[in-house]
């Protein structure tokens, strides 16, 4: 008997999000979400119950996203993502950063969060 392959990383599956959300297909960027994923975007959070409900979240993003850092802690990923033009949308913070944590169990997304995008260190004087 053969084992199943592992399932795909923290960061494969945001890197996976990111073009299908980037090449504004929800459909492909909602099918990385497990069911009852938690989305939080301060103030509103909300579960995915549904499949329409993933990709009704996903449709809803304005901008796409260039990664410019991913941090992978265990399930846990945060991505640092350089904003710009989606299809069919109005992007109203091209050019600015913004960050996400992904949670990500068996492959799939648990829960997607907008965060402050993490401070880059900083070289202390010489």
């Amino acid at each position: 008997m053969v084992a199943a392959p592992p399932p795909p990383t923290p960061a494969a599956i945001v890197r996976a999000w990111s073009t299908a959300l980037n090449a504004n297909d929800n459909a492909a960027a909602a099918k990385l979400f497990a069911p009852n994923a938690e989305v939080i975007q301060p103030p509103l959070a909300a579960r995915l119950t549904s499949p329409g409900l993933a990709k009704a979240f996903n449709a809803s993003l304005p901008c796409a996203g260039t990664i410019v850092k991913i941090t992978v802690h265990g399930d846990r990923a945060t991505a640092t993502f350089v904003l710009g033009h989606r299809p069919g949308h109005t992007c109203t913070g091209k050019g600015q950063k913004a960050a996400a944590v992904f949670v990500v169990h068996d492959g799939k997304i648990v829960l997607w969060e907008q965060v402050p995008v993490p401070a880059s260190p900083t070289t202390p004087p010489a």
